[in-house]
């Protein structure tokens, strides 16, 4: 008997995601007007005020929700470039002008991702505007030039030619630019307000709070005594009491925070206005305000604080009744909008929800507000004074002998330099790496940089958490969609139907190459484009039929049985799509060249199961299918997108890209409007993908490292309003993707080696995972996706990692005896890794089918009950590796390397030195005055302040069995290249 189809399918639960994306989840922005109590107006002013989704249904009980998208923006582990991957290792800097005769520096370093064998480029270009920054491949037979490295940011022009900086100290002022993207530290102002206090002057002049108010202070943090205090101060007095005996402080998440609470601020009687308190407060970009009384009470609004600083409020009611609070978020208009969005209602019952929840919400707002206009221009203004500061005190050398910079220009080629100066270059890069890294060390004691981050996020479970899907998967993947729980693959194998746990089943043999396909479970249909140059065709098939050739356990079909499922009029197609909320019908547009084929499928919804069901097996669906009409375009499209009107009555649209744009196509006329030109030279265009804001459309254009948003308005006659709007917004990917995901509120980018994690609402990085060899394999349900793990063959593996050299020595002029991706006794497994729709978008999503392979007999498991695994290892550089790595970067971008480099009897001379047990204890120091001591102690701190895991075959093993997922993705420490496996 045939499995019941469930009524919703893929593209409708991708239909639900996409509802998701909407701004009046962060509210809306109202006029907001303060009066006395005579109700003579005081002030005004506009804010956008968060209070909860008015939207969703309200009728459950506060505080039973969950929520998943709580994370900081933009996390300083995943910012701060400078920092983590250059300070402290061996890299070049450059320093040249623009076309405008601006100043610019720029930084490169090749190392490897994460310590996960991925060694890559990254890139910092300092100008007056901002940082730059990119992530390049590297390519072991690719050399890479600065230009080329420039011209990826689109720098193509110069002033004057790049060259490059030498001195050591160079790495000091470049990450004061750094720090100019804001502190990591925050000081948030605490105002206590009784009930029926409606001026500043009233709220300020409180000289204790209440019970209520004395728990939630206990809640944000702890207590602390200022005088003598070392910590991050927040602008406190920490000598002689000026500014009041005690304060609260907390950490959270790696930062200092600093609470400047108005009962513990020095109060005066004489003055009113208690000025000493509003010079702290008054000048907190971020102020929570605890309101005491009933919601019926005159409610708290920012024009009642006298201040042009404050740009964001955080109002906090407690209810006694169920031990609740609630939360309301007011933000000066100008600010960008920020997450995470308040839940409805905004009360929480569970308090250290709660209070993640405010503070996650509130360094996000300081760091939002940070991008208004009144902190931009003016960080702007500093950052340029900065780099012309530098700059013109390093070009007064330009000519000297023993100067700051390379006299050579970037595109110049020299032979390799004499022994004598090798050694030069040896000790200026071990002269270049210890002051980096006693610089390094300084920072993080002094309080500058966020603190380990093992105790706090590690404990989370993040959403993009994947799980291991199918273990050695031998195939190569050219396409595949979700089947309900399991996944239809085309391979070069053939079509095979995999399933988790269950053995592959082979579907069509290796003759039919499927090139492109979707599973739409509610239509009993299969589509698939078999790309063999002319003879592609389009082929439709019921899913039913395929499914009783599983069960029956028929012959495997070939393409040669396949001439019934062929659509007419496709042949040399080169790309098709589907429309994605297909309520009335089904269209398919299919690209033949520079010709558009549009196709559809007039269905029932609610009787198309049982129709489908009384049809025969061998009969194909291919009459269901009626041509429409043939639309001509200008070129091939690279990428074509389907977008619903509002209406469907011939104002569907078709977005494509070619050339250098992405067009706008009429369904019903076949006129065609331009929707956006990219300005490059070079064009490598990723996707185009419908969004649905409130039910309007509008298309997210991503290409080369840029993603738009471009709002498609209501159709003005036959064409649409295509012109720039306040929410067209777009940002910029870290590296190129080939692959972008939307699972709201997430956008997933997908690269050869990583996920790059943002919020479609603005574009702000939340994560980045290194994943070794990554190819997306599905995404219109779950996220399926191969990557690359190793299996080491020996235990004593890890002993291979060090070298008998000194770390802060550079071993020059050599590469690697072997190749990266493979290492003496470590056989690579490919492994398929799901991560679940319903953990992206906090909610339960209901199967459309269930698994097609649905076992018949219960198949033997483990002792623990969990089918065995194959054990899999961390993937680490050594540091050898790290230091031939480096040289040879620095060779390439001098351009040395047109003739192959020899290999010296270095390598094969360095002693195998166990890596020794890390101490958590060592350390923690918070500070010494001595460079020296820093320097010398900076290896076992870079040893100790991470959390290590055993690489013991056996305690993986272990690990393995107590868990039934297995995580491609490995945690790492904020700024130490030393990861924590989770497997």
């Amino acid at each position: 008997l045939m499995k019941c189809f469930y009524s919703s399918s893929v593209s409708e639960d991708l239909g639900c995601r996409r509802g998701e994306f909407s701004r009046k989840h962060y509210g809306s922005v109202e006029l907001l007007i303060s009066s006395d109590a005579d109700g003579a107006i005081q002030r005004a002013g506009r804010f956008r005020v968060e209070n909860g989704s008015s939207g969703e249904n309200t009728d459950y009980a506060p505080g039973t929700w969950h929520r998943t998208d709580v994370h900081l923006e933009n996390p300083e582990c995943h910012t701060r470039w400078y920092f983590k991957y250059f300070l402290g290792k061996v890299h070049q800097n450059y320093i040249g002008t623009d076309a405008e005769k601006n100043p610019f520096f720029l930084s490169v370093v090749l190392s490897d991702q994460n310590n996960q064998r991925v060694p890559q480029y990254h890139s910092i270009l300092w100008r007056k505007t901002g940082t730059q920054k990119i992530c390049l491949p590297y390519s072991p037979t690719k050399t890479l030039s600065v230009k080329s490295i420039l011209s990826a940011m689109s720098l193509d022009k110069f002033e004057k030619s790049p060259r490059e900086i030498f001195h050591p100290e160079i790495q000091k002022d470049l990450l004061v630019l750094e720090e100019q993207e804001g502190s990591v530290n925050f000081k948030f102002g605490v105002l206590y307000a009784k009930d029926g206090q409606l001026t500043d002057d009233e709220m300020f002049s409180n000289e204790t709070g209440s019970e209520s108010f004395q728990r939630f202070l206990h809640l944000l943090g702890d207590t602390i005594t200022l005088k003598g205090w070392t910590g991050y101060r927040g602008g406190l007095d920490t000598k002689n009491d000026t500014t009041g005996t005690c304060s609260i402080y907390t950490v959270f998440q790696g930062h200092e925070i600093m609470f400047h609470v108005s009962t513990m601020l020095p109060y005066s009687r004489e003055n009113k206005q208690q000025v000493e308190r509003k010079r702290h407060i008054g000048n907190d970009i971020v102020t929570i305000v605890f309101q005491e009384g009933e919601e019926s009470s005159p409610a708290f609004k920012p024009s009642m604080i006298r201040s042009h600083f404050t740009h964001i409020f955080a109002l906090v009611r407690y209810n006694k009744q169920n031990d609740s609070y609630r939360l309301k978020i007011f933000s000066e208009e100008s600010v960008p909008l920020f997450g995470p969005p308040l839940p409805s209602p905004p009360v929480f019952t569970n308090h250290e929800e709660f209070r993640d929840f405010v503070l996650v919400k509130l360094i996000n707002g300081e760091k939002a507000t940070l991008e208004t206009p009144t902190f931009s221009q003016k960080r702007q203004r500093t950052l340029d004074m900065l780099i012309r500061s530098l700059y013109q005190d390093l070009v007064p050398d330009l000519h000297k002998v023993n100067n700051m910079l390379n006299r050579r220009s970037f595109s110049d080629v020299l032979p390799e330099s004499p022994k004598s100066t090798r050694k030069k270059e040896e000790a200026r890069q071990a002269e270049f790496v210890r002051l980096g890294q006693a610089l390094k060390l300084k920072t993080t004691v002094k309080g500058d940089a966020t603190a380990n981050l093992a105790t706090t996020s590690f404990c989370k479970k993040e959403p993009w958490e994947s799980q291991s899907f199918c273990s050695n998967f031998p195939h190569e993947v050219v396409c595949a969609d979700s089947w309900g729980q399991s996944l239809l693959v085309s391979t070069d194998a053939g079509i095979l139907l995999v399933d988790d746990g269950q053995p592959s089943v082979q579907v069509f043999d290796k003759t039919l190459q499927i090139k492109q396909m979707h599973v739409l479970e509610a239509l009993d249909l299969l589509i698939a484009r078999t790309d063999k140059g002319k003879d592609s065709r389009l082929l439709v098939f019921r899913l039913s039929a395929v499914q009783k050739d599983i069960e029956t356990k028929q012959m495997i079909r070939s393409k040669y049985d396949c001439r019934e499922n062929k659509l007419e009029r496709t042949k040399g197609c080169h790309l098709y799509a589907i429309n994605t909320h297909h309520g009335s019908e089904l269209r398919i547009v299919v690209a033949i060249r520079n010709k558009l084929l549009l196709v559809t499928k007039k269905y029932n919804p609610r009787n198309s199961l049982t129709s489908s069901s009384l049809l025969s097996s061998s009969e194909s669906p291919v009459e269901e299918f009626q041509y429409i009409r043939e639309i001509c375009l200008s070129d091939p499209p690279v990428i074509m997108t389907l977008v619903d009107g509002p209406t469907g009555d011939s104002d569907n649209m078709i977005c494509v890209a070619y050339r250098h744009q992405f067009d706008l196509v009429n369904e019903s006329t076949g006129e065609s409007y331009r929707l956006h030109h990219v300005e490059t030279n070079k064009v490598n265009f990723v996707a185009a993908i419908d969004v649905y804001e409130d039910g309007e459309a509008g298309l997210l254009l991503c290409y080369n490292y840029v993603c738009q948003y471009r709002k498609v308005y209501p159709f003005n006659g036959s064409s649409p309003l295509i012109q720039p709007s306040a929410y067209d917004f777009h940002f910029s990917w870290n590296q190129v993707p080939y692959a972008v995901v939307c699972a709201f509120p997430y956008i997933l980018a997908f690269t050869t080696d990583s996920i790059e994690i943002r919020l479609v609402v603005n574009g702000n990085l939340v994560h980045t995972a290194v994943v070794p060899e990554l190819q997306l394999v599905a995404s219109r349900s779950d996220i399926y996706f191969k990557a690359t793990t190793a299996v080491s063959g020996s235990s004593d593996s890890s002993s291979k990692e060090m070298s008998s050299s000194s770390p802060q020595t550079p071993t020059a002029y050599e590469m690697p005896e072997r190749p990266l991706s493979s290492l003496e006794g470590e056989v690579l497994c490919k492994n398929l890794y799901k991560i679940p729709l319903s953990n992206l978008v906090g909610r339960s999503i209901e199967r459309p089918l269930k698994s097609p392979l649905a076992p018949k007999v219960i198949t033997t498991t483990t002792s623990s009950g969990i089918a065995s695994l194959p054990v899999t290892h961390s993937l680490s550089l050594s540091r050898m590796e790290i230091k031939e790595i480096a040289s040879r970067t620095r060779k390439e971008l001098l351009g040395l390397l047109d003739e192959p480099i020899p290999k010296t009897e270095s390598a094969q001379k360095q002693k195998k030195v166990p890596r020794r047990q890390s101490d958590p204890k060592q350390g923690a120091v918070r500070s010494t005055s001595s460079d020296r001591i820093i320097s010398s102690s900076f290896e076992s701190y870079s040893e100790g302040c991470h959390l290590s895991t055993s690489s013991d075959p056996d305690t993986l093993a272990n690990r393995e069995e107590s868990s039934p997922s297995s995580y491609p993705f490995q945690l790492i420490s904020l700024y130490d290249e030393d990861i924590i496996d989770l497997k």
